[in-house]
């Protein structure tokens, strides 16, 4: 789990500091026609900018998120159930840092979003991870996959 989610901070953090250096803010570089282009902002808020003023409950969010995943982490022996809580812990924790670390200060920092998808969102790598892991975590629990693995069945 802590193997996957520093691939993804590492991937998230890695593109964000290309996105600012080789975008300009506003700028819309195509990948797919309309469908993907490169387009550089700061989101102080949560999905779709939601609560821009608000940027401190989401640092507290994404504190909590982590810090609840490290604890349920302890008890993984469900492959799966790994690659999910790797995801969400990468991506949590990589949002965590933008809201430390970047402008405008501690707790209210902004999330570097780059990657527009035909206009209805912008989002970046830990987005994907996310959402991804988000969908995995929701096909475990619909399938009653457990935590600790094919053991645990027997006890649940």
């Amino acid at each position: 789990m802590i193997v996957l989610a520093a691939v993804v901070l590492l991937a998230d953090q890695t593109s964000k500091v290309w996105a600012i250096s080789a975008l300009s803010d506003g700028e819309r570089i195509p990948v797919i026609s309309q469908l993907i282009q490169l387009r550089l902002l700061y989101n102080p808020g949560a999905a779709f900018s939601i609560g821009a003023g608000a940027t401190w409950v989401f640092a507290l969010a994404a504190a909590v998120a982590v810090v609840g995943i490290l604890y349920t982490g302890r008890r993984l022996r469900s492959p799966a159930w790994t690659v999910a809580l790797g995801g969400l812990l990468g991506g949590a924790f990589s949002h965590l840092l933008d809201r430390l670390l970047r402008s405008p200060g501690f707790g209210r920092g902004h999330v570097v979003d780059f990657i527009d998808y035909g206009g209805l969102f912008v989002g970046n790598v830990a987005d994907i991870a996310l959402v991804g892991s988000c969908a995995l975590l929701m096909l475990l629990s619909l399938r009653d996959v457990p935590l600790g693995g094919m053991a645990d069945r027997g006890n649940a």
